[in-house]
């Protein structure tokens, strides 16, 4: 069942984070319907109620343009209704406004972001309540970010600025904006920080405490980028150098602070690429694309389940459909 985030925000907040996952084919999406509802090995699995979870499906301006966007939403149509447990936002990743109001009048996302980030104040202010006003007419709800990520994903590309706590609650008065996402030190990629550097938790508290009671925050660039996943990945022929990525265990620490979405996208693309590496390696006469697919499935299924119980999202789906009746 698609909702928006506004939902599913309600029962997250200060509690856990929804998992918000990018996809960009049919594999990512079977895995990542799988995995939320706990079905590891076929879709006819029984769901398993101690993991199941609610999430977000994003899918960014790359996905869309990758090869057509109606193949991407013929895809979640369609895993709707062979997983019709699941409870999903549809969520445009970083759009402009011309990606915005292309997926607002579609009728098929339930949320968009819009991205002026890199505008100043004024113009950024001035884009999004445009949006904003363009995508409630809809019953479409609206992310915005103010503040800025470093590092580079997809055609994402920036340089660390904090949110600052007084403009975030002027920025939020003026838009009318549904949730916001800030810039707290992470940074979009697998190479997020140096050395021992964390997110900044004292300037997240100071953005709950100057927005209005209860309003979502939202943070990006949040892949833990696990050694493991690189290890594999190189050993299998990568080349991946030295990454970091954020601490699983501030995931819960951030939601107690009011983020109730969190965006993983190079996590999904470094489990992607070691099966797949990891398959051709050992069946080198092998030219058959769905060996590598079926190997991926279960295992991002087993990945997102994974995130999931780090998120504190696992085990919440019934409590949400419960709140959505």
């Amino acid at each position: 069942m698609i909702v928006t985030t506004t939902e599913l925000f309600r029962h997250a907040y200060a509690n856990y984070a929804i998992g918000a996952y990018n996809i960009n084919n049919l594999e990512q999406t079977v895995g990542l319907f799988r995995g939320n509802l706990g079905k590891i090995k076929k879709n006819e699995d029984p769901v398993d109620w101690q993991t199941a979870a609610p999430f977000i499906l994003q899918i960014s301006r790359g996905a869309r343009s990758y090869t057509d966007k109606r193949f991407l939403e013929a895809m979640i149509r369609t895993a709707d209704e062979i997983f019709p447990e699941s409870v999903f936002a549809v969520h445009l990743d970083h759009g402009t406004e011309e990606t915005c109001y292309d997926a607002i009048d579609s009728g098929f996302y339930s949320s968009v972001m819009i991205d002026a980030s890199h505008e100043p104040f004024e113009k950024n202010v001035e884009i999004t309540k445009r949006v904003v006003d363009r995508a409630h007419a809809k019953g479409v709800v609206v992310e915005a970010e103010l503040g800025q990520l470093g590092g580079v994903e997809e055609d994402v590309t920036g340089s660390v600025c904090l949110t600052d706590p007084a403009q975030a609650a002027k920025f939020v008065e003026l838009t009318g904006c549904d949730s916001l996402a800030v810039a707290i030190g992470t940074s979009h990629g697998a190479y997020k920080f140096a050395g021992q550097q964390a997110l900044r938790l004292d300037v997240l508290v100071k953005i709950q405490a100057a927005l209005p009671k209860g309003f979502p925050l939202v943070m990006h660039g949040a892949s833990s980028v696990p050694k493991e996943w690189v290890d594999r990945i190189n050993a299998a022929g990568g080349k991946l150098g030295s990454t970091s990525g954020v601490n699983e265990k501030e995931y819960i620490e951030a939601a107690k602070r009011g983020v109730c979405k969190i965006n993983i996208d190079t996590d999904g693309r470094l489990v992607w690429c070691a099966i797949y590496r990891e398959t051709f390696l050992k069946q080198p006469e092998d030219f058959d694309p769905r060996t590598p697919g079926k190997a991926f499935m279960p295992a991002y299924a087993e990945y997102i389940i994974h995130k999931n119980k780090m998120l504190g999202s696992a085990g919440q789906l019934q409590n949400v459909k419960k709140l959505l009746k």
